[in-house]
């Protein structure tokens, strides 16, 4: 039987002006491009990485 990954939900909260670059493009690599836009990943090392890096911009849950 394969594992189940553990899956989230990724949701834009606040605004990108006004922050830097970087930040800007780690929503858009996440696929966040605009407000109360939601996505849901698989829960990866990497992915938790650029969460951690923009927790301010972003709202998530466990599915």
């Amino acid at each position: 039987m394969a594992k189940k990954q553990k899956k989230i939900r990724i949701t834009q909260i606040r605004s990108r002006i006004g922050y830097k670059p970087k930040a800007k493009a780690t929503l858009d690599a996440l696929g966040l491009r605009k407000m109360h836009q939601t996505v849901e990943k698989v829960a990866s090392p990497a992915i938790e990485g650029m969460i951690n890096k923009i927790g301010y911009l972003v709202k998530v849950e466990e599915i």
